[in-house]
């Protein structure tokens, strides 16, 4: 464990992102636990990807543009569902006091596909965990769990963080029916942005 690898998640992570995106709406909706929920939900939905990095799937995704292509729209078209889902009165913006384990679910499943719908991670992961395993390591494969798991920790903290604090500010926000139209638009604009990034985005 370096103090570069550390640093370089760190950055990653925090960066602006559908996850990110996903767990303040969390938070500015449906409070502080839908926020840690969605975190979390965010968070198993890296486990794929790692995976796929450590089992050499994501150099199959990197060489076959088919398979690429294929997964690729299938997250554009899950970003777009999420844009127009977002803007309903009762869709993933929804204001909602109570969070039962039905709609915990619901938003746990939304974080995990918005996550796992993403080829780019796999190839990130591909490129990524190798950098800061060393050449001579004893034990490779252990060592790139290890840093899998650690980058999945601050994957949640981080995302936590930024879930707590819309959560913070909701009652400011629920308050005001002219706020809450303005930000169901913003972050239906910031999914349907991010789908169209994600199919333009080449191997």
């Amino acid at each position: 464990m370096t103090i570069e690898f550390l640093i370089t998640s760190l950055i990653v992570i925090a960066s602006p992102g559908t996850g990110a995106l996903y767990t303040l709406a969390a938070g500015f909706s449906r409070g502080s636990r839908a926020s840690v929920v969605a975190a979390f939900g965010c968070t198993l939905g890296i486990v794929p990807h790692m995976a796929a990095a450590i089992l050499g799937l994501a150099a199959l995704l990197h060489a076959s543009a088919l398979a690429f292509q294929v997964f690729k729209y299938l997250g554009v078209a899950y970003l777009l569902y999420m844009a127009w889902n977002t803007l309903q009165e009762h869709g993933a913006l929804k204001v909602d006091d109570k969070v039962d384990a039905r709609s915990a679910l619901q938003v746990t499943v939304n974080a995990i596909l918005i996550n796992i719908l993403n080829p780019k991670l796999s190839i990130f992961f591909l490129a990524f965990l190798p950098q800061f395993v060393r050449a001579d390591e004893a034990h490779p494969l252990a060592e790139m769990l290890t840093l899998s798991a650690v980058f999945m920790l601050m994957t949640f903290v981080v995302f936590a963080i930024y879930g707590l604090f819309a959560a913070g500010i909701r009652d400011h926000v629920i308050s005001r029916p002219r706020v809450l139209t303005w930000m169901r638009r913003s972050f239906a604009g910031a999914f349907a942005a991010l789908g169209a990034r994600l199919a333009l985005a080449e191997q």
